[in-house]
């Protein structure tokens, strides 16, 4: 085999995951699985689109080995085949905005400005969640949380906020987080907050990005 030959079928390797990550939707799965285990009529649901349609989709991810699966009676339930598939989606993700100014944008739609987490480092915020000068809290699903969740959060699903107001006094400033910079609920959340006169910011950081930063993570899942 000569040299060409072989430098052809390295590169066709590494195009093997490049292609995988080609659909939006792909993509959109990789987000979700970063929050951990599910199964398929779930990632469907988040999707919304069909049981058949999502199969085919992680069935792409699992051919680039980028995702596994196990069986759980009678369902079949999916993870990220590894850490770093995370960090990979957030690198793309990153890259992105960095270089495409129509994905820029339409990420500041999601977002109201004044509600943005001042320019804090991610050590700074552990600190003031450390000494509870901030109340960082959670809302995403609650099985999210306790797959892994940022150190001193505590778990409000977007849900439960309301019935759950008076644990978050009106002297503390709230800090919420979801998925990522494209979840939207932490942005419902801090509307929510916003009309129970609580002051609040939003953390554009998941799990995904405090893990491909290298900080840590807690978990309440049985081991």
């Amino acid at each position: 085999m000569n040299k060409r030959t072989v430098k052809d079928l390295l590169y066709e390797q590494v195009a093997r995951i490049g292609k995988a990550v080609s659909s939006p939707k792909r993509l959109e799965l990789l987000e979700l699985l970063a929050q951990g285990e599910k199964s398929v009529e779930a990632l469907a649901a988040e999707l919304s689109i069909d049981i058949k349609l999502a199969s085919a989709h992680l069935k792409v991810l699992r051919e680039a080995y980028l995702v596994a699966a196990r069986k759980d009676g009678k369902f079949v339930l999916y993870r990220l085949a590894s850490a770093d598939v995370a960090s990979l989606w957030v690198a793309l993700r990153e890259t992105a905005q960095e270089h495409l100014v129509e994905l820029s944008m339409a990420v500041n739609a999601l977002t109201v400005t004044h509600d943005k987490l001042a320019s804090i480092s991610r050590e700074q915020l552990l600190e003031r969640a450390r000494r509870g000068t901030i109340i960082l809290i959670d809302v995403r699903p609650r099985a999210e949380f306790e797959h892994s969740h940022l150190p001193y959060a505590r778990s409000m699903p977007l849900d439960e906020i309301k019935r759950r107001m008076k644990e978050l006094p009106k002297s503390k400033e709230i800090v919420a987080y979801c998925r990522g910079p494209f979840c939207v609920f932490s942005e419902e959340a801090a509307q929510l907050l916003r009309m129970h006169h609580r002051k609040v910011s939003k953390l554009s950081d998941g799990v995904a990005e405090w893990r491909a930063a290298g900080l840590p993570l807690e978990s309440e899942e049985v081991q």
